[in-house]
């Protein structure tokens, strides 16, 4: 999955506390390759590469995992740790478990609860200091990490029953759904948590000390990035659509090759909360947001890899997406 790209909410939310610390935003991003310009256009993207970058380079400036998010710094070497705490366990249910009780260990304002309750397991989330209220975007950040973490440790993408939010939306509802892979998230609820299956507590986790070496090299794009065998429709129809980009298949050729009717590939998509001209959207665009950032290639190279005939319709199309040209997002780089 290389060629994903994140909200432009999610990199301002990662700078937020930038410059309380003493640090300069504009100089974190150009380090990182992120044109500051892209922070001013609310649609703007960056691939996952740069973002992941971003998010490491200021968590090692500011000395703290939680991004000055959490009420007092968490050192780094914190998530190591919990890693090294968690992988020598034999189910899903027991790393969850041991998970939450090690951030359970600190008081930063939030802590991680794992409850089973009948055919649910819920992650939720608990204010530990009830006079000061996290910053959402704290919950959102350790949401997030459980559900890759988890994700990592048993080799799939765990499916979500659904992502309680206890606060209304901050940016566009989808880029939540799209940091959650599809799954479903609530806004204004009265807590903050995230519900599963218990069934999947009973998965084997397929890590070791050896792959865990490795996910540690960068925790943050690994996550961000990892591709596992997917049931779910829409992962299908990115999957082929990506794979022939210079054709572009149409609705009808897409079902056939899933053996299915095109209408009924079209309710399939709908019920996952996706359309098939968003997903051919989706991955043009960030087919283009992924090759951008590599040096050597012209806008008409990228055009035609990103599955335009005409450099002038994919820069229409670009300028649609982010609010700048390919042009100038590149000169920012």
């Amino acid at each position: 999955m290389r060629d994903v790209s994140i909200s432009v909410y999610f990199v301002r939310a990662v700078l937020k506390n930038a410059v309380t610390q003493g640090l300069d935003p504009i100089s974190l991003l150009r380090k990182n390759r992120i044109s500051p310009r892209l922070l001013l256009e609310e649609n703007a993207r960056v691939s996952v590469e740069r973002f992941a970058d971003l998010q490491v380079g200021v968590m090692l400036a500011m000395h703290d995992e939680a991004l000055g998010y959490a009420e007092r710094r968490m050192p780094l070497g914190c998530w190591s740790m919990m890693c090294h705490a968690v992988i020598s366990c034999e189910t899903l249910g027991q790393a969850l478990s041991r998970f939450c009780r090690f951030y359970q260990l600190f008081e930063f304002g939030i802590q991680p609860h794992l409850e089973v309750n009948g055919e649910h397991a819920v992650i939720d989330l608990r204010q530990v200091n009830n006079n000061a209220e996290p910053d959402p975007y704290l919950s959102e950040l350790v949401l997030f990490n459980v559900h890759r973490f988890a994700s990592w440790l048993v080799q799939e993408h765990l499916p979500i029953q659904v992502v309680e939010l206890g606060y209304p939306p901050a940016t566009n509802p989808n880029d939540y759904r799209h940091m959650f892979l599809g799954n479903p998230v609530e806004f204004d609820k009265d807590s903050t948590k995230m519900r599963l299956s218990a069934a999947l507590l009973d998965k084997r986790i397929s890590q070791n000390e050896t792959s865990l070496r490795h996910f540690l090299r960068h925790p943050v794009f690994i996550m961000l990035s990892g591709s596992y065998a997917s049931d779910s429709w829409t992962a299908k129809v990115r999957d082929i659509v990506r794979g022939d980009l210079a054709h572009m298949p149409e609705l009808a050729e897409v079902a056939q090759q899933l053996d299915v009717h095109p209408q009924t590939l079209r309710r399939r998509l709908s019920a996952e909360g996706a359309t098939f001209k968003e997903i051919k959207n989706q991955v043009r665009r960030d087919t283009a947001l992924h090759y951008l950032g590599k040096r050597g290639l012209s806008i008409e190279e990228i055009a035609y890899r990103a599955g335009f005939s005409e450099s002038s319709a994919f820069i229409r199309a670009f300028k649609g997406w982010t609010g700048v040209t390919p042009y100038s997002y590149r000169k920012g780089l």
